[in-house]
């Protein structure tokens, strides 16, 4: 028992070390009297536990429960969790499509994922998960609350809902399946116009989205108006975010992190090559929008190449280091802040629309019955506009667009913006 100690305790001075490159150490003699103690806990457990205890479990449950202590977006990832990181970040993986946090040890959505079984189900961004299939979810950790969440398709799973606004807790049944989070949607508005919708920021986000952009221009290679949609984007990778605000930036700081570590504090910088002509861009934001989103929207908003309207953002502003360790799993570590190229740090404040519009629910306006000029006998002909006729925008009203209520108030902005530029 006694060998059994000092290896433990070796172990856990090791990753003490480690670890003092990310939060400093106080006295040395009074970090290993505290080892020591643990490890006396752990030898009390293997002698004295009614029951046989596996010792990679205890080490286990010891990292989660320090990495706890930190802040929300740290955790530790068994080997199994870091497979389903990394199958999360190229786009595939099996469960309900909804992305979540803790605030207040409340399990929250931060957002649905577009086309997936809880955005067809209902789920919004916001709901607070109460429990899962049963399972009380008060003080759960975020990496554990993913695990129950995720599952083979086919799979029934059922959430226990508390939303605003309702008295009593909601209760949904969904299957899981496998979700394929496609990164970038795209499609012309109108003759002149366009809208791109970011789902999240992924592995080739960046690529994916010139390609997108590269078609368009091919239709109509003189947009009059971009629409770029991050409402409910989670975020997701730093670098394509970046890529992204290079589109439409050809100089300047894009973003800056900062953090104790010389590694964590980064600049990333607009180039001026492939740069998007300087059409007017509008950014639609909501309290979904999280991160990487808030990244893209902060930047294009320091340097006054869009206009962003919505709704305050989610005020995600921190940087996750994933780092792999020697048995497969890996640290999710909070290693740094970002800030916007004015200096605006984004954490637990979010982004703030040039133009505040919150989503309301659109409906047609029935036509006056009452009488009009092209209903008196004799009355003159139209001269018909050659002008209007060419550029006006065409919305189909039984479309989705036409019960979508930011996304009108931005085409509205878009044609207002065209006309005073013809005059």
């Amino acid at each position: 028992m006694k060998s059994m100690k000092n290896m433990l305790l070796v172990f856990l001075l090791v990753m003490a070390g480690f670890c003092s490159t990310v939060q400093a150490l106080g006295n040395a003699e009074d970090d290993y009297r505290q080892l020591e103690i643990f490890t006396d806990v752990l030898s009390l457990i293997h002698s004295s536990y009614v029951e046989d205890a596996d010792t990679q479990d205890l080490i286990y449950g010891a990292i989660d429960g320090m990495l706890a202590t930190l802040d929300p977006h740290s955790s530790f990832l068994t080997p199994e969790m870091y497979v389903d990181m990394q199958a999360e970040t190229q786009g595939q993986f099996g469960g309900l499509g909804i992305e979540v946090t803790t605030r207040d040890n409340r399990l929250i959505i931060v957002t649905p994922i577009e086309d997936t079984p809880a955005y067809f189900a209902g789920i919004k961004a916001g709901d607070e998960i109460v429990a899962i299939d049963g399972e009380s979810t008060d003080g759960i950790g975020i990496m554990e609350a993913i695990r129950r969440l995720r599952g083979e398709k086919g799979e029934p799973v059922t959430l226990l809902i508390r939303r605003d606004g309702n008295s009593e807790p909601l209760t949904f049944n969904i299957v899981r399946d496998i979700i394929h989070t496609a990164s970038v949607k795209s499609r012309r508005l109108g003759e002149t116009y366009a809208y791109v919708r970011l789902l999240q920021f992924q592995e080739g986000t960046g690529a994916e989205l010139k390609q997108h952009l590269d078609v368009l221009h091919a239709a109509q290679p003189e947009l009059g108006g971009l629409i770029l949609d991050l409402r409910n984007n989670p975020g997701g990778l730093l670098e394509e975010a970046v890529a992204t605000a290079d589109l439409f930036l050809d100089h300047g700081l894009i973003i800056y992190t900062e953090g104790r570590d010389e590694d964590a504090r980064l600049e990333f910088a607009a180039q001026p090559q492939d740069t998007e002509p300087a059409y007017p861009l509008i950014v639609l934001i909501n309290g979904g929008s999280a991160s990487a989103a808030e990244i893209l929207a902060g930047a294009l908003q320091d340097y006054d190449r869009a206009i962003i309207m919505g709704e305050q953002s989610f005020g995600k502003g921190s940087v996750q280091t994933i780092i792999p360790l020697d048995d497969q799993s890996a640290l999710r570590l909070t290693t740094a802040r970002y800030f916007t190229p004015l200096g605006r740090s984004i954490q637990a404040k979010g982004i703030t629309p040039d133009i505040l519009v919150p989503q309301m629910q659109a409906n047609s306006v029935a036509q006056s019955s009452g009488m009009r000029e092209s209903d008196l006998a004799n009355h003159f002909q139209q001269v018909p506009d050659e002008v209007e006729g060419e550029s006006g925008l065409k919305i189909d009203l039984n479309s989705n667009d036409a019960q979508d209520y930011q996304l009108q108030r931005a085409l509205d902005l878009l044609k207002g913006l065209e006309i005073l530029s013809h005059r």
